[in-house]
């Protein structure tokens, strides 16, 4: 079957769009022992609401949040009020629709709060909530993700099933999907990129003030 890495539905968005280019991962509570493994390098984006909050991702994105809100497939027809409040709970549509894939371009640990805040120009959440992520479970390092991300040519449509939700990253999908589609980034855009996010990971960009 199909794997699927499990993410904010903004975050997907912003993925499927070239906004965004990595992600960060500590490991959930239902992940094995608790910790983040990279288990697979090639799996689609499937977009989750769990513990996502208008008060996590930047102002300028919150437009994006709205839309990724609006892509699932609500009981009502809409997502419910509450979902676009600052401070409520989100609840999960019937259905996402997956429209990208991503393969992993490049894998880093870290542990310095200023490597987080000097990889900002390359994910939507708050520096504060990036900040967070690498807070809990401050033994472990965090996981960084540097994802080239495809947009499928049609999104398809699954069922949101009860053992997709919690915190965890990894889901099977029970349907064909094709790994086809388009970089949401040309190679030169990428590459540079690529560059610069490996250079911060290894600590050769200074920490910004």
């Amino acid at each position: 079957m199909p794997i699927a890495f499990k993410e904010w539905a903004v975050t997907v968005r912003a993925l499927a769009e070239g906004e965004q280019l990595l992600t960060l991962r500590k490991g959930g509570i239902r992940e094995p022992e608790k910790h983040f493994a990279l288990d697979h390098d090639r799996f689609f984006l499937y977009p989750t609401f769990d513990h996502q909050k208008n008060d996590l991702v930047r102002d300028s994105h919150l437009p994006e949040l709205r839309r990724a809100l609006e892509e699932g497939v609500w009981a009502d027809g809409e997502p419910p009020v509450h979902a676009l409040t600052r401070d409520g709970g989100i609840a999960q549509p019937e259905r996402v629709r997956i429209r990208a894939w991503a393969e992993v371009a490049g894998h880093f640990t870290i542990d310095d709060p200023r490597t987080v805040n000097d990889l900002s120009p390359f994910y939507v959440w708050t520096t504060d909530y990036a900040e967070k992520r690498l807070a809990w479970k401050r033994h472990h390092p965090l996981h960084v993700l540097l994802l080239r991300t495809y947009r499928i040519p049609r999104p398809v449509t699954v069922k949101v099933r009860d053992d997709f939700g919690g915190c965890r990253s990894w889901l099977e999908i029970n349907r064909d999907l094709p790994f086809e589609g388009t970089p949401v980034l040309s190679d030169e855009e990428f590459e540079r990129a690529t560059e610069t996010i490996a250079e911060i990971c290894a600590g050769r960009v200074p920490a910004l003030v």
